[in-house]
């Protein structure tokens, strides 16, 4: 089973970190992410750029749809990093979530990703074929 871990934010959160050492967050990090990686369970994950400049929301409730600067809503609807974590149940996604180290405010939300089964009523779907050639051409490279 696969699950994303979403970092959110907070006002609290959006405070400790300005006060934050940057360096230890960097070291506290790299290690969680280096302890995901020697038990074989991170696929993959990345922070993502405070630079709000080239953040962009693509709202698609005109035609054709809307496109504006910068990340949508207040603090607590943005994200800023994510792993995607293989294991073998939703209890231990929760373990390795709750050693993240995340600080005060922090929220990691967790969703389990799609699999095959989720589409097993559209199995001979054309595009869900397709999907599967296009993961395992991946896998390869």
């Amino acid at each position: 089973m696969k699950f994303m871990l979403i970092m959110r934010a907070t006002e609290e959160s959006v405070e400790a970190y300005r006060n934050a050492d940057f360096e230890d967050i960097i070291n506290k990090m790299g290690a969680y992410n280096e302890s995901l990686i020697n038990a074989g369970v991170m696929v993959g994950g990345d922070g993502l750029a405070d630079d709000l400049s080239t953040a962009f929301v693509v709202d698609f409730s005109t035609e054709p749809p809307t496109v504006t600067d910068g990340p949508y809503g207040e603090i607590h609807e943005l994200f800023n990093g994510f792993w995607i974590l293989e294991v073998s149940t939703r209890e231990e996604a929760i373990e390795w979530a709750r050693r993240c180290p995340m600080g005060p405010g922090s929220k990691l939300e967790v969703r389990r990703v799609t699999d095959e089964s989720d589409f097993a009523d559209f199995a001979d779907n054309e595009y869900i074929q397709k999907e599967k050639v296009w993961r395992e051409e991946a896998e390869s490279k």
